[in-house]
């Protein structure tokens, strides 16, 4: 493997795990800081999409459920035909930090693309998870 297979972020919020895990975990939460409107089937092998007004949706399929803890789902990847059957996996993992929460996201499947493609869908998706987490984090403020 040439380059890196997997984007890791954590971020510290000042918030308990349970109002974090609903805001990553509901379409009401979904469809405010990620999205602008979302719906959720929140078990494995369910379905999730968000949808943009731009016009841009994403289809999720819920891989993993250990309320309160671990939320993992799989999606398309930026840069691929929309009939491209590969993803990558996305897991949120929620611990305890003080009074607040150390939420690790992980995002990974980069390794299984050609260089080009690569690059669009890893260089895309670091940018725009240090974007979603920070728009989450101002949604929880605000909440």
């Amino acid at each position: 493997m040439g380059f890196p297979d997997r984007i890791e972020r954590t971020v510290e919020v000042a918030h308990p795990p349970a109002k974090v895990w609903a805001a990553l975990t509901t379409a009401e939460g979904l469809g405010t800081w990620f999205g602008n409107e979302a719906t959720i089937d929140l078990r494995p092998g369910g379905s999730a999409r968000m949808t943009w007004t731009d016009g841009h949706a994403a289809d999720m399929r819920v891989e993993r459920v250990e309320e309160p803890t671990v939320f993992g789902f799989t999606w398309h990847i930026f840069g691929l035909p929309d009939e491209d059957p590969r993803r990558t996996y996305v897991e949120f993992t929620l611990e305890p930090a003080g009074t607040g929460t150390r939420l690790t996201v992980v995002e990974s499947g980069f390794a299984q693309l050609p260089e080009d493609t690569f690059r669009t869908a890893f260089d895309g998706n670091t940018k725009g998870w240090a974007s979603e987490l920070g728009e989450l984090v101002d949604y929880l403020d605000a909440a």
